[in-house]
């Protein structure tokens, strides 16, 4: 099969073994001469971040690196990436990492010129409306994880401090420019890492697919995302360099990002705030509490999974479903409960109101009330 493509959908993706290659033609296609190149603490000294530099390099482009960059992202990160940018004169943003690296980078490129604050442009409310179209830099996302979909989002997840809530930034034109999809770049990626990443995007289809919401594209898209996760995540855990299942996976990512248009739901809703207070990996903590939230949601959604089981050949309808869940988290090596997690049981008063407050709960298809979020987050222990 050949895994190699240029798709339009939702913006322009280039994908294929080597693509790194082509960086530089596409920064100048996108009016870049002197990109910022965003990327993280931990790939700021890897291979691929200079492999990177060195394509930016040969083709005849200046640049910079910012690498401040940490796992669930704040307003300082933002900010001192700001700073960087404009002190640099800088003309385009290249985004080089997960999730964290691509929501800084993006929203470096979307705040370049802008007057009005961050906050004005949270997800939900019209602030979208006031941006100046014009002071909105050009991107290219290069991911270097499979899972989060950061690279063909319209939005990016910035943790407000005072709060301790994650926030959604939201524009149309926060999508990137371009998408460079190149395998080899995931190669590096620790197991844990290609397996949390992994289960994000498997949460984002599934979570996707139970929503109410009327999308039967989403609903399409989401079900051939799982039947890809299901497939190759394994492949890729167990063999780094396997670039068949590599591939696969990004496209996966891809998908539950598309997909998750149609709205997600309580794992996001418990995950954003337990990673906020406690650091946690994103997609993780979605695994954890996977299968916990499906079944409070069962009564909702289990012709829904009966039918999804059969695409995805297990047998047993919901129950079979949820125990394919359970197995297949632990293949992957992720903790069975948010104890094993390290998240204190002592803090469910302090999540509840969090959880309540987090906009993705609210396509939950079950409503999230205060009298059943800390029984959702007592099974969760």
């Amino acid at each position: 099969m050949k895994t190699s493509a240029n798709w339009s959908y939702p913006t322009e993706i280039r994908i294929g073994r080597g693509r790194i290659e082509e960086l530089a033609e596409q920064c100048r296609a996108q009016g870049m001469e002197r990109p910022l190149l965003v990327t993280d603490r931990h790939l700021v000294g890897m291979a691929i971040t200079r492999t990177a530099r060195e394509v930016l390099s040969d083709g005849g482009l200046q640049h910079a690196v910012f690498s401040e960059v940490d796992p669930n992202p704040t307003e300082r990160h933002v900010q001192a990436a700001l700073a960087a940018f404009r002190a640099g004169g800088h003309d385009g943003v290249v985004a080089l990492g997960g999730g964290s690296a691509m929501d800084i980078g993006k929203c470096v490129a979307f705040m370049g010129g802008q007057s009005l604050p961050l906050w004005h442009f949270s997800w939900g409310t019209e602030g979208w409306r006031d941006a100046d179209p014009n002071g909105i830099y050009p991107v290219i996302a290069l991911p270097t994880t499979a899972g989060t979909g950061a690279e063909v989002g319209y939005a990016c997840v910035i943790t407000e401090e005072q709060s301790h809530s994650k926030k959604a930034i939201y524009h149309p034109q926060l999508l990137p420019n371009v998408v460079i999809c190149d395998p080899e770049l995931t190669v590096g990626m620790p197991r844990t890492i290609t397996a949390g990443s992994g289960l994000d995007a498997f949460a984002h289809c599934l979570e996707s697919y139970c929503t109410s919401l009327y999308h039967p594209m989403g609903q399409g898209i989401a079900i051939e995302g799982m039947r890809l996760i299901k497939e190759f995540l394994p492949r890729a855990y167990r063999d780094p360099v396997d670039l068949e299942a590599r591939i696969n996976m990004m496209s996966a990512s891809i998908m539950g990002a598309v997909a998750r248009e149609k709205g997600v739901g309580a794992m996001h809703a418990l995950s954003h705030p337990i990673g906020s207070l406690f650091n946690t990996h994103h997609g993780t903590t979605n695994a954890v509490v996977m299968p916990m939230v499906l079944a409070f949601n069962r009564k909702v959604i289990e012709k829904k999974i009966d039918r999804l089981a059969s695409y995805l050949d297990i047998p047993g309808g919901f129950d079979g479903f949820h125990d394919f869940v359970l197995g297949f988290r632990q293949t992957l090596g992720i903790p069975e409960n948010l104890t094993q997690l390290g998240v204190p049981r002592d803090q469910i008063s302090a999540l509840v109101p969090l959880v309540l407050k987090d906009p993705t709960g609210r396509t939950n298809p079950v409503k999230l009330t205060e009298e059943n979020v800390p029984l959702l987050l007592e099974a969760c222990f």
